[in-house]
């Protein structure tokens, strides 16, 4: 059984590690090319977008895949909604790998935003120094702005004038552990912490050391996504696909 993994978490290697040696299925992993020097698996990589809807239905066609798990970030939204198009137009079975959204513990300090740019208004004009963690693609909302000085985290570089003005930038890669969090937050001065709900385990730290420093956090929610079956773990999602064989 040909299996697509549109991937891009870590979720979306794990399961596709734990497939590449499955006597019943073959696994495809399907990368945006967004990340310059991504983790990957050992097994058949695919780079690169689909061409919308009818593109990725092409694929899935002359491919001959017969299911499709869609392990993209939470906020890649638009690819949820293309996959769950294509698979309901050619009746393939797809399953949405998502990991848990993180939720507030006792002592945080979140607010809710309901988008990137709903973020940046809620930063105010009073000058504050920003640990802006969203990824280098989601700067264009703080860009013009001004008034703050933006510690901006990210795997690879974004283009300097994707920067805003006043800006710090740290190239780093997770998992982040508590202690340089705490690290970080303190001779970097933040004041505040702007980070998307994206669940991981890998950057949760963050979350932490803001608590034991009661540093707010400006909280992304995430988007709308089709309503789909859906895994929590890759060992979940493998026993959907054996059911499938």
């Amino acid at each position: 059984m040909n299996v697509l993994i549109l991937g891009g978490t870590t979720e979306a290697r794990e399961l596709a590690t734990l497939l590449s040696t499955h006597p019943k299925i073959t696994p495809i992993f399907s990368l945006a090319g967004v990340t310059r020097h991504p983790l990957l698996p050992q097994c058949t990589i695919r780079s690169g977008g689909f061409g919308g809807i009818n593109g990725l239905k092409h694929y899935l066609h002359t491919e001959n895949i017969h299911a499709v798990v869609d392990a993209t970030h939470p906020f890649a939204a638009q690819m949820g909604h293309n996959a769950a198009a294509a698979c309901a137009s050619l009746c393939v079975p797809l399953l949405r790998l998502e990991r848990p959204a993180w939720s507030p513990q006792p002592g945080d300090h979140w607010i809710y935003a309901h988008s990137l740019n709903h973020a940046a208004q809620l930063l105010g004009n009073t000058p504050k120094r920003v640990f802006l963690t969203t990824g280098r693609k989601d700067l264009s909302a703080f860009r013009t702005d001004t008034a703050h000085h933006y510690i901006i985290r990210s795997i690879d570089p974004p283009s300097i004038d994707e920067c805003p003005q006043n800006h710090t930038l740290l190239i780093s890669r997770p998992p982040f552990s508590l202690e340089s969090e705490h690290a970080l937050i303190t001779s970097q001065r933040i004041d505040i912490l702007i980070t998307k709900n994206a669940g991981s385990a890998s950057t949760a730290a963050k979350l932490t050391a803001a608590r034991h420093l009661s540093i707010p956090i400006i909280m992304v929610q995430r988007p709308k996504r089709p309503s789909l079956t859906c895994a929590e773990t890759p060992e979940s999602a493998q026993l959907w696909l054996e059911r499938l064989c």
